[in-house]
């Protein structure tokens, strides 16, 4: 983190030893047909790209060269890819976005690129060449049905093997390319917001709360007791434009704002994500009779966060202060039930994860 965190590429040999990718080529396969996944194949004929957006009921055979399918969100489909992703979270989790897998067959790739994000790039069977550079020309192919440079001038390359890993920071340019079948590629990738959304953002949620309770200061209408009779009617009064400015000035864009805009933002689920409530009948009884044993788990889905005394989880605000028990539970995604921590929950502390329970977004495990 010292060294290369956003400064420059680490090339990791045997990053994982003995590495076996948490899914098959023929598992993501299937989740590319499913149309809760996002879903994209790429291929190259005459001298142009092509990309289509699954779900797909049939894809090209495995002995046809050059096509790519990438799979995006594998973490939120399958433990073991979700697992994998938490070992990446000496990063923090508002910055940890979501799990890719590309399968490819031989000399298949996306094309020359480069993302606005921090990638790790983990080779999970076969072997792909990346070709790098950090250039300083970032014009895209406008002909291109994805993101592709016009020009590429790469400075290094790398073949990597199963287990090998390559760390890109932003906007480093990146070409792989598939040498041999059965290839697959697993990219960590994280979340970075332009500062233009987290303006527009805070925008937004500062409107949408005033909408729900308006400080003192804009309660009322405006008033102009000393305006005098005008000769020109069309002039915009200078009074107008003063109330206006005073009025956004009455809002606190504060520490207090931001953190309750990025913890409900950061933690919302992604557009595919669907909770299945459990059956009230099979779960412990959390409010009433406290487990001995077992552990309280986070569905792999669930986003959970916290600042200081506010918690965040799924979109929400949740409607007790961050704890120690829910710390605990938000850093390791497992609560103890016989922790010491457990044994100090408050009522509504426990009525909260009751809740939680039944919705689907923490799991009991005996």
């Amino acid at each position: 983190m010292q060294r290369h965190w956003q400064r420059k590429p680490l090339l990791i040999r045997g990053a994982f030893e003995r590495f076996q990718p948490p899914l098959t080529i023929p598992q993501v396969k299937r989740l590319a047909r499913r149309d809760d996944v996002e879903s994209r194949l790429v291929w190259r004929e005459s001298g142009r790209w092509h990309m289509e957006r699954g779900p797909f009921s049939r894809l090209p055979p495995a002995r046809e060269p050059g096509w790519t399918l990438l799979v995006q969100g594998v973490n939120l489909h399958d433990d073991g890819a979700a697992a994998l992703m938490s070992q990446f979270r000496f990063v923090p989790d508002a910055r940890l976005d979501d799990l890719m897998i590309s399968i490819a067959t031989d000399q298949g790739g996306v094309g020359p690129h480069f993302d606005s994000y921090d990638v790790f790039l983990l080779q999970g069977s076969g072997r792909r060449r990346w070709r790098i550079g950090k250039q300083r020309n970032l014009e895209l192919d406008p002909e291109a049905p994805l993101k592709i440079l016009q020009r590429f001038d790469p400075a290094e390359e790398f073949v990597l093997e199963a287990g090998d890993m390559l760390y890109l920071p932003p906007a480093y340019a990146h070409d792989g390319i598939a040498e041999g079948d059965d290839c697959m590629t697993l990219s960590i990738g994280f979340r970075s917001p332009s500062l233009e959304e987290l303006a527009r953002g805070m925008l937004e949620f500062a409107s949408d709360s005033l909408a729900e309770r308006p400080p003192a200061a804009l309660r009322g209408h405006y008033r102009d007791p000393d305006q005098p009779a005008v000769d020109r009617p069309a002039a915009l009064p200078e009074s107008m434009v003063e109330a206006a400015l005073a009025a956004v000035s009455a809002v606190k864009f504060d520490p207090q704002l931001a953190s309750r805009y990025l913890g409900c933002w950061l933690t919302e689920p992604k557009p595919e994500v669907v909770f299945e409530p459990a059956n009230p009948d099979a779960l412990p009884d959390l409010e009433h009779n406290w487990p001995a044993a077992g552990v309280l788990a986070l569905d792999r889905r669930t986003q959970m966060i916290y600042r200081g005394k506010l918690l965040f989880i799924n979109g929400e605000v949740a409607p007790v202060p961050a704890g120690a028990a829910l710390r605990t539970l938000a850093d390791d995604r497992r609560l103890p039930c016989d922790a010491p921590a457990s044994a100090r929950l408050k009522d509504e502390e426990r009525a909260t994860l009751q809740e939680w329970l039944e919705a689907g977004w923490v799991h009991y495990l005996a």
